[in-house]
């Protein structure tokens, strides 16, 4: 008696440091859920992130900050493996393994304007590809959008674009408005920004 095999999912892989998560992360999120129809979506925090010159807030923090953010999307499961993982967070690893797991399932993994730009420069990029495929999402009307997937397609690297609504908000500005002691209220959930101020993170001495 032969048995079925499972049906295919269709899977995405949302990668970040998420430091911290914010509201445009979470609409990244919606948007990938929505325009490419995944069963289910990974949001997997950075663990030893090998291409920041900075240090990354610790990851007990970050990985309790993402399941916050993340906690009311359906269909989004928080995977920590990136930080349990010991030495340098490499996308080509988490994606072996992911396919090793769930062959089945057809991966998708998401991507913002500034990684798509840079991912010639990613750890065995070429063969990225070959386990999922790329989907950059880029806002609406942002003239960087072009560029960055002309500078694909002259790679020859597949791709799908996700829309986004226009959205000005980056970690980097958050965390510079908390150590400056200034609301940011309006740029993450309110139950992040909870966890935040409960544990004096951004904050300089």
């Amino acid at each position: 008696m032969s048995v079925a095999a499972a049906p295919q999912r269709r899977v995405g892989v949302f990668g970040g440091a998420f430091d911290p998560p914010h509201i445009a992360h979470a609409a990244m999120a919606t948007a990938a859920l929505e325009q490419l129809q995944l069963d289910e979506l990974r949001v997997m925090p950075t663990g030893e992130a090998w291409h920041k010159s900075r240090g990354l807030t610790p990851a007990v923090h970050r990985l309790e900050m993402v399941r916050l953010a993340f906690a009311s999307l359906d269909r989004v499961v928080v995977d920590p493996r990136e930080i349990r993982r010991n030495g340098p967070t490499y996308t080509v690893d988490t994606l072996t393994e992911l396919r090793d797991e769930t062959p089945n399932d057809k991966l998708f993994l998401i991507i913002g304007e500034d990684q798509a730009a840079a991912l010639t420069t990613w750890h065995r990029w070429r063969e990225i590809s070959d386990f999922a495929t790329i989907c950059v999402a880029a806002r609406a009307g942002f003239a960087g959008a072009r560029s960055t997937f002309d500078a694909l397609s002259g790679e020859f690297v597949p791709f799908q674009a996700i829309e986004l609504p226009p959205m000005d908000i980056s970690a980097t500005d958050i965390r510079e408005r908390l150590a400056n002691r200034q609301n940011v209220a309006p740029l993450v959930f309110e139950p992040v920004a909870r966890y935040i101020a409960h544990h004096h993170l951004y904050q300089t001495a």
